[in-house]
């Protein structure tokens, strides 16, 4: 008999998948809730008047640096020690990631990691650079979603336990 992964593994990668798929789930809502109306400098400036937008974009925000905190630094390594890999640092669980098809470029994956702290230090200093940054996160959220998603489908292909 072959394994298919490493057992005394599972157990906390099935965890960091079940808590992944739960915060893209709320990173979902507020992504959908956020950008269902157009969003642009007018927009962007009138933030400071407009508590309950900027209470979305905190929402938002929050939920997109958690996720990609979480996909980096716990599912993505869990994930390679269940199949024998131990990487050392982002870079390597990175390079792994993308090997395995899990993360489409880890490049881009760094850049969500820049894109995070623009949104998290840029958001009351400058509104263009919070608006491109912004939409930019957009697509980056769709981006991280995807990658929980490949893990889910690689759970699956493993017959790791249903999240």
């Amino acid at each position: 008999m072959s394994l298919r992964y490493l057992p005394e593994y599972a157990e906390a990668a099935i965890q960091a998948l079940q808590l992944a798929v739960k915060e893209a789930a709320h990173l979902s809502y507020s992504r959908r809730t956020l950008f269902a109306q157009p969003i642009d400098i007018s927009w962007v400036e009138k933030l400071s008047e407009r508590e309950d937008l900027a209470e979305k974009i905190d929402a938002f925000v929050s939920r997109f640096a958690r996720l990609q905190d979480h996909i980096g630094e716990k599912l993505v390594p869990r994930f390679a020690n269940l199949l024998g890999e131990q990487p050392k640092s982002l870079l390597d669980v990175l390079a792994y990631a993308e090997r395995m098809g899990w993360v489409e470029s880890a490049e881009d994956f760094i850049g969500i990691r820049k894109l995070r702290n623009l949104l998290v230090h840029e958001y009351m200093s400058s509104p263009n650079l919070f608006l491109d940054a912004l939409l930019s996160a957009d697509h980056a959220a769709q981006l991280l979603l995807e990658i929980v998603y490949r893990l889910q489908q690689q759970a699956r292909t493993l017959d790791l336990a249903e999240t």
